[in-house]
């Protein structure tokens, strides 16, 4: 008759499933970075690909770091000898893991920003079986958000709208055009810092960098298509954040109407 799974082994395999999804996320990201990167290539200023390549290269690194502490916790924990104690704690820890997904909270979505630096590191490479390590986290949706200045303009029925209430499919997307979002805004403010502050200066920021605003809405458009009609404009938020300093005036005319603006 089959052996029954040891806790050790029970654990590795809900490790290696409850880590798959960040690993296809990251990869998915690395991916379209490189599709960036290719597109960039074709643009007679070098220049232009180096946010794409700043992208590549973190999400490389993040991909990496990641499946070498997997690979790690899974050679150590499978080691033969002193396994007791080990195979204690692990059981104790996989008892604790709900199997199931806990209710997402009902909370509006969070006014603060998350800083970049705030968010979940990559792991370190354990040097031991150090189990605790070793993340299974069921955390409810947060985005990044801007400031309160930033938001000073969106419409009142937005308040009622809470992400964490849609499927996580969609959750996932809003996840990733918050972030998006903000990306293409800080690439255009490192690309044009002179046309950036002119715009401000003369509060006509979508006309001055009318083609590089363009580009960027198109493919996040494209990317988010599923979502945009959702009361969420990210893209005109980090444009207000980051571009206009949170000064709605200085953007001028914003060219695209969505559901999350209204003129």
């Amino acid at each position: 008759m089959a052996q029954e799974p040891s806790g050790v082994e029970q654990a590795i395999v809900r490790a290696l499933r409850d880590n798959l999804e960040r690993i296809q996320r990251t990869a998915d990201e690395l991916h379209h970075s490189v599709s960036d990167v290719v597109s960039a290539c074709a643009s007679n200023k070098p220049t232009n690909a180096l946010p794409s390549l700043l992208r590549a290269q973190t999400s490389a690194a993040s991909l990496a770091a990641t499946l070498e502490v997997l690979s790690r916790f899974v050679t150590v924990s499978m080691q033969t000898g002193a396994r007791s104690a080990l195979e204690v704690q692990i059981a104790d820890l996989v008892g604790k893991i709900a199997p199931e997904r806990p209710p997402a909270p009902q909370r509006p979505m969070p006014s603060q920003p998350v800083p970049k630096a705030a968010q979940a590191p990559v792991a370190p490479v354990a040097e031991g079986p150090a189990v605790d390590e070793i993340e299974f986290e069921t955390e409810p949706l947060e985005l990044m958000e801007p400031t309160a200045a930033a938001l000073a303009s969106e419409p009142e029925f937005e308040g009622e709208f809470d992400v964490n209430r849609l499927s996580p499919e969609e959750q996932e997307l809003h996840r990733r055009a918050n972030r998006v979002a903000k990306v293409s805004m800080q690439d255009i403010k490192m690309l044009r810092p002179e046309q950036v502050r002119l715009g401000r200066q003369n509060k006509d920021l979508c006309i001055r960098l009318k083609d590089d605003i363009e580009k960027a809405h198109r493919e996040y458009d494209r990317r988010f298509k599923p979502i945009m009609d959702h009361p969420i404009d990210y893209f005109y938020r980090w444009m207000v954040e980051i571009l206009a300093e949170g000064d709605a005036h200085a953007l001028g005319e914003y060219p695209y109407a969505t559901p999350a603006r209204h003129h």
